[in-house]
C-alpha cells in the first residue's frame, strides 16, 4: 500500500512519524528515512534513533536553498538515502520516505527513481509512505491513501519565529 501525506499545512512529518509509531506498536519493522534534514537537525530524530536504530537515517544537508551547489549536494544525498532504503527493504513491513515528494518537486529525485522504489517496496510487499508538498498527479492516483494537510492559520505568517519542539 501506498500512503502519501502531502499539501502546505505543517503536520506531514508528524503524521510519518506517527505512522511509524503505529507499525512499532503491532512489533513490525519499520525503516524511516528523512530526505533534506541532517541529523540533530529536529527533534523527532533522536526519538527515531533510539527507537529504529540503524533503521533510521536522515543524511541530508539541511535546507535546500536553491543554488546549484546545494542541490547537487541534495541529489547526492538523496541518491544514497535510496540506495539505504533498498538495502533495507528485505523484512520490513513499512518504508517511510519523508519529504521524499518535496525531492521530487525540488527536481532532487525525478520520476523514475521515486516510481522504481515504489515499484520494489510492491515487489517485496512493504507498505511505502511518503510525505511533502506538492504530490503530483500520478502518484496521487498511484497511491492508495492520500492525506492532504492544508494551512488554515500559522503563528510564523504573524511574525513568530520557528520554535523547538513545534517546527523542528
Amino acid at each position: 500500500m501506498i500512503l502519501v501525506y502531502t499539501g502546505n499545512g505543517k503536520g506531514k512529518t508528524s503524521a510519518c512519524v506517527g505512522q511509524a509509531l503505529r507499525v512499532k506498536g503491532q512489533g513490525k519493522r519499520v525503516v524511516f528515512g528523512q530526505f533534506f534534514k541532517h541529523p540533530g537537525q529536529a527533534g523527532e530524530q533522536k526519538e527515531l534513533a533510539i527507537l529504529l536504530g540503524d533503521d533510521f537515517c536522515a543524511q541530508g544537508p539541511g535546507f535546500c536553498l536553491g543554488e546549484q551547489d546545494n542541490i547537487d549536494k541534495h541529489r547526492e544525498a538523496a541518491r544514497k538515502m535510496l540506495d539505504w532504503a533498498r538495502k533495507k527493504l528485505p523484512g520490513s513491513f513499512m518504508l517511510v520516505l519523508d519529504e521524499a515528494i518535496y525531492a521530487l518537486s525540488a527536481g532532487i529525485l525525478d520520476d523514475a527513481e521515486l516510481k522504481a522504489i515504489i515499484t520494489l517496496c510492491r515487489e517485496n510487499d512493504v507498505h511505502l509512505v511518503l510525505s511533502g508538498r506538492g504530490a503530483p498527479d500520478w502518484l496521487v492516483e498511484e497511491a492508495e491513501m492520500v492525506s492532504e494537510i492544508n494551512e488554515v492559520k500559522h503563528h510564523m505568517r504573524s511574525g513568530h519565529k520557528a520554535r523547538a519542539g513545534i517546527e523542528f
